[in-house]
């Protein structure tokens, strides 16, 4: 299956052409939407060209999840963390948006190698602001401790007006995944059993694939676990089940954090980008086959061809009613 990158690729793109072509000067004004309904605006002017204004608009958060500022807990220390003097935030962002921020391209490192690994850090601001609480709560893995303040259910936004679930627990931490798909097509695809096996089916029995058993435990239920017993009635409504991962202090160690809190945030994405090309795969097959049987009839028709140029070399002449009388005598 394919991972989805956790940097945009286009923000990417207009940040690594700006650097190159810095004296230059021209004016930018981009606007565009990526999945989970995550929006961004880039503006820079001719007069400051090394000033760059990014503006970023989240998934619109359901009641049950917390936002501090129009921003999830703990996204500005995640962001001053990890831009340092490079990104300045404003207050208030732009009208329509949660956060705008002031990238000072002057300030960029010289070494080129650190300078394209800060790039591809700023092109992922998304998984900074929108991760910042679930790094919170796993980073406390390590340490094997649970604040006072996070021991209770935890509800973060993904999807507009959708969030998951943290159990945060001392020796570990249970998130769940609350899925809902528009399509009813989908949700065949997503759960139950039907070209192969369902796609969450295999998160369930990744484990027992060589190499992967020390993967997250996996579980899906069509009922809310028993995690969700304190969760709102209105945030437990779903038509493809609940999916479970349970995190162990040794998913978080080190480098594995940056990756699990991508892959966690971003993953009702990856199963629905997965549903939509198991779908679109689907559809191609039923195509082939199709065009297939249309083929084996096309050759199964009997051969007319023959048999009206057989009727159309005979040909008849129509008898007067004496040479019919004649020839009857003869």
């Amino acid at each position: 299956m394919i991972l989805l990158q956790s940097h945009s690729r286009y923000l990417l793109q207009i940040l690594s052409n700006r650097v190159q072509n810095l004296e230059k000067g021209v004016e930018l004004d981009c606007h565009w939407v990526e999945f989970d309904d995550v929006r961004y605006h880039i503006q820079a002017s001719m007069k400051n060209p090394h000033i760059l204004l990014l503006s970023v608009s989240l998934p619109t958060p359901p009641l049950e999840t917390v936002f501090v500022g129009g921003l999830p807990t703990g996204a500005i220390e995640a962001m001053k963390a990890a831009y340092g003097l490079v990104v300045q935030i404003l207050d208030p962002p732009r009208d329509g948006f949660n956060l705008t921020v002031k990238l000072n391209l002057s300030k960029l490192p010289p070494d080129e190698e650190y300078r394209n690994t800060l790039l591809v850090k700023i092109a992922s601001v998304r998984e900074v602001v929108m991760g910042a609480p679930l790094r919170v709560v796993l980073k406390r893995l390590t340490s094997r401790a649970v604040a006072q303040d996070t021991d209770q259910l935890v509800a973060l936004v993904h999807r507009p007006m959708e969030s998951f679930f943290l159990a945060p627990q001392a020796e570990k931490v249970t998130v769940v995944f609350p899925m809902r798909f528009k399509d009813s097509t989908d949700t065949v695809l997503a759960t139950r059993h039907s070209y192969s096996l369902a796609i969450i089916q295999e998160f369930v029995e990744a484990r027992r694939t060589a190499g992967l058993s020390n993967a997250p435990p996996c579980s899906w239920s069509p009922s809310p676990p028993l995690e969700l017993k304190d969760a709102p009635a209105e945030a437990l409504s779903t038509n493809a089940g609940f999916v479970s991962f349970v995190i162990f202090p040794r998913h978080v160690e080190g480098k594995k954090l940056d990756k699990t809190v991508w892959n966690l945030s971003t993953f009702h994405a990856y199963v629905n980008y997965h549903v939509k090309c198991s779908e679109g795969f689907m559809h191609t097959r039923m195509r082939r086959r199709v065009e297939s049987l249309i083929q084996a009839l096309d050759r199964a028709k009997p051969d007319t061809e023959k048999s009206k140029k057989t009727g159309q070399n005979r040909s008849f002449k129509r008898l007067s009613l004496q040479e019919s009388r004649s020839r009857l005598k003869s």
